[in-house]
């Protein structure tokens, strides 16, 4: 009976040992993961803008974009992946604006002037501080956005030119800058400089498959215009309203 006893122990604590070795093997094999505690980025009245790259990683299980974050107070943050809600919408929006690019960048507007399209980039804007979280995948650093965290009412997307992306996010955080929408037969549509380029080009992508809305603008308080494009989704709420559905009529001065 002895000698069954110890037998019965010997196999236990084999066992045991067997179990954490896999155990231990099994975290070896997983990929590298550091997390830091969560943290909040941004100031609780500004708006702060997410700019996928075309990139995207696998996190958590499924496919999120990377890009960078732009905060309101003009700070850049690189290598950042947007995970949780509207994450694949983003790749999808993304990919289609590419697509429209790739198509009509650098052909002609007009040939008397010379004016080529330009390529245009999305933007997911978020009102409010941004809940991220550092996290190191495979020896590299990234910023993870916990959009799960995000009021959905509080995100919307917008597309504009490539290079007035910052500009955009700037205007949308300067005091007096006032969205309004663009008359179908406005005087902008036939300006002969990049602004009029954009305003047409946002009309042109919404009428060849991107799904949304173009013809919208900023107006700076110094004057100066933004044309923009919004997303059919995300959508946002009452906190990004007036860029989402401006109700002012644009009017340039005679």
């Amino acid at each position: 009976m002895v000698a069954v006893r110890y037998v019965i122990i010997g196999v236990v604590v084999i066992a045991v040992v067997a179990i954490i070795a896999v155990a231990l093997t099994l975290l070896l094999l997983l990929p590298t993961q550091h997390r830091a505690p969560m943290q909040y980025v941004g100031s609780p009245g500004g708006y702060e803008g997410f700019v996928p790259s075309g990139q995207t990683v696998n996190y958590n299980g499924h496919t999120d974009p990377i890009g960078t974050l732009i905060l309101d107070n003009g700070t850049t943050v690189h290598n950042v992946i947007w995970d949780g809600q509207y994450a694949g919408t983003i790749i999808q929006n993304h990919n289609e604006i590419e697509q429209l690019n790739n198509q009509w960048v650098g052909e002609l507007v007009d040939e008397s002037s010379n004016q080529r399209f330009v390529p245009l980039q999305d933007v997911y804007v978020i009102k409010g501080r941004v809940p991220v979280e550092q996290v190191t995948l495979n020896g590299q650093g990234y910023y993870v956005i916990h959009a799960d965290e995000i009021r959905d009412a509080d995100i919307a997307g917008f597309y504009t030119y490539q290079g007035w992306i910052n500009n955009f996010i700037a205007a949308m955080n300067t005091p007096g800058t006032t969205p309004a929408v663009l008359p179908i037969i406005s005087p902008v549509f036939d300006w002969e400089n990049l602004t009029g380029i954009v305003a047409y080009q946002t009309m042109l992508y919404q009428a060849y498959g991107l799904h949304g809305a173009g013809g919208a603008v900023l107006v700076l308080p110094n004057g100066t215009i933004i044309p923009y494009g919004i997303t059919d989704s995300p959508l946002g709420g009452m906190s990004l309203f007036n860029f989402t559905a401006p109700y002012q009529v644009y009017n340039p001065p005679s």
